[in-house]
């Protein structure tokens, strides 16, 4: 379980908050999405859930443990984290995803080392690019190898900004699935920043929204409704019901 207790952000001491008194929780297996319109917070709050922000205050606590008292590799070992940007890296396919075991190598790889490696790059389809560079890939392909590095490191949180945002329509719906798949049977808790609203209904479990820098609402998919919509996007919809799922249709 992962919680999240009054986490509040600034980028300039005595400036307005950036996030303001952000509390929510995430169960083990459950994929959260982070939604709100530009400069809600939703990239910062991930930020600051990883310490590449250092919060004005509060605590993120993973499995009991505050994530901002641990040392840099605990810390790698409970939380793997995918930017939106993705890093330039002339290492194969493979060693990139190896590196995701690093937090726990002491010596050198083991077997099993290589093994999840392998495994994970067979589960996100990269087989076929296993020996080729990642910078020769197209921006969804080195996409995928990111991802794949982050689940390779076998955390107990995953924070995704965007991941789907460089993907085709085929890609950010098998993408997603593997990650709701991963999340339930490894039982890892997914918060995932993401704009498509569409997509986060159809693939996660519960629903951060953010508006004016601190949280209107958070719960499951009864929580984004029309209104919600309108308020945080500033968007008439309507929600509708098609083959057992809630679409979201812009008016």
């Amino acid at each position: 379980m992962v919680r999240v207790e009054h986490l509040s952000f600034t980028y300039d001491k005595g400036a307005k908050l950036v996030l303001n008194d952000i509390n929510f929780s995430v169960q083990a297996g459950q994929c959260m999405a982070v939604l709100g319109n530009n400069g809600a917070g939703k990239s910062t709050l991930l930020k600051c859930m990883n310490r590449i922000h250092a919060a004005e205050r509060g605590q993120v606590i993973v499995d009991g443990r505050d994530v901002f008292q641990m040392d840099r590799r605990s810390m790698a070992q409970q939380i793997a984290y995918v930017a939106q940007t993705v890093e330039t890296t002339y290492m194969s396919v493979f060693d990139t995803v190896l590196l995701g075991r690093k937090p726990y190598i002491e010596w050198d790889m083991t077997k099993e080392d290589w093994a999840i490696a392998g495994d994970i790059i067979s589960q996100m389809g990269l087989a076929d690019f296993i020996l080729r560079n990642v910078s020769e890939l197209s921006g969804g392909e080195a996409q995928k190898v990111m991802l794949a590095r982050a689940l390779a490191q076998e955390p107990n949180l995953l924070l995704l900004d965007e991941p789907t945002s460089n993907l085709d329509p085929f890609n950010q719906n098998e993408v997603l699935r593997i990650m709701r798949n991963i999340a339930a049977e490894h039982q890892i808790c997914v918060v995932i920043v993401i704009h498509d609203l569409n997509l986060a209904l159809r693939y996660c479990d519960q629903f951060l929204m953010l508006r004016d820098n601190t949280v209107y609402s958070c719960g499951g998919i009864e929580t984004v409704t029309a209104k919600a919509i309108q308020d945080v996007y500033n968007i008439t919809v309507d929600i509708i019901d098609y083959r057992d799922r809630k679409v979201v249709v812009p008016l």
